[in-house]
């Protein structure tokens, strides 16, 4: 995959819509990034964010038109998103669960442009990380985005549900010479923790401030009013209790979600994801640690199953490209 391509389903995503006048004005509202800054063409990692500036979300904001956004949202969290931003838009405009539109196929690594190439006439070389445009691929209408969550170069195409099995068996066959593998669901989160990105359900909940997950960068304060500002502000000002870290075992032993993370036998926090890193051969994983544990080199332990193993606080990502 990081040699070459994998190809994923990942048509489980939900997808949620807002137009009219005032479809820009809800989305700053209702998330940490500035909307207003992407053009027509442009796609956004942004937040969804509750009063208490709790992430009830990360997503990807597409905007199709001015006035017309596609949110990407988490498969489990879809339902939830959708009630939310229908609850919170108090009518000012339109928002529609269109997940059942959609099939999305991502095509990631360094040779996913030369594969996707053979299939489409559109000037991939072109689309800009974090852009997208709309054309055929392999005879099939999709929204081609230059997004994902692997750390690899590659796209998100969304296609109609028809068209989603045809469009898997071209891509394939075009990459069949190249290598392209098929990768599940494991591989994807194995590849997003070599990359230290944070994982809904494991390093985001409700409870969860981007400020502690180190999302600082994805909100901004300048922008204007938006939910959860307030609460932000106020944790800045007085500092994080606990920060997200990138854990290296150092003792035998793959650190597992919920795992506790001790030092000198004190509890200071709790693994959120771990695996054995296929890429870097070693076991890395993500937890939260009280702010004050937090610096880069220290020397922790993690409990896993009764015993004791080492463990190094390291800078994210583990992985480079």
């Amino acid at each position: 995959m990081r040699q070459r391509a994998g190809l994923f389903d990942v048509s489980h995503m939900g997808e949620v819509e807002l137009s009219g006048p005032h479809a820009l004005d809800l989305c700053q509202r209702l998330t940490a990034n500035d909307v207003a800054r992407i053009k027509i063409g442009q796609a956004q990692y942004n937040l969804l964010l509750n009063e208490n500036g709790g992430t009830i979300d990360d997503i990807v904001v597409y905007r199709l038109e001015a006035d017309h956004f596609l949110i990407c949202v988490n498969a489990a969290n879809t339902d939830k998103d959708f009630q939310w931003i229908l609850e919170k838009s108090q009518g000012e405009a339109e928002v529609r669960d269109t997940s059942c539109r959609y099939v999305q196929l991502a095509l990631q690594g360094p040779l996913a442009e030369k594969i996707l190439q053979r299939l489409t006439p559109l000037r991939l070389a072109e689309i800009k990380s974090f852009h997208f445009s709309f054309g055929a691929v392999s005879g099939s209408r999709c929204l081609v985005a230059r997004t994902g969550y692997t750390g690899e170069d590659g796209f998100e195409l969304y296609c109609d549900p028809d068209l989603g099995e045809r469009l898997w068996s071209s891509l394939m066959d075009a990459g069949s010479d190249l290598g392209l593998q098929p990768a599940g669901l494991g591989a994807r989160d194995t590849l997003r923790l070599e990359k230290g990105y944070p994982l809904y359900g494991h390093e985001l909940d409700d409870n969860t401030t981007p400020l502690e997950a180190g999302l600082e960068w994805v909100t901004k304060f300048s922008k204007g009013s938006f939910l959860g500002k307030e609460a932000l502000l106020k944790q800045k000002q007085a500092g994080v209790k606990r920060k997200l870290v990138g854990l290296e075992m150092t003792g035998p032993g793959i650190a597992r979600s919920q795992y506790p993370i001790l030092k000198r036998g004190d509890l200071i926090g709790q693994v959120t994801s771990g695996t054995k890193s296929p890429t870097l051969g070693k076991s890395i994983a993500l937890g939260y640690v009280r702010a004050r544990e937090a610096d880069v080199g220290n020397d922790v332990e993690v409990e896993i199953r009764g015993r004791r193993a080492g463990a190094r606080i390291v800078a994210l990502p583990f992985y480079h490209r």
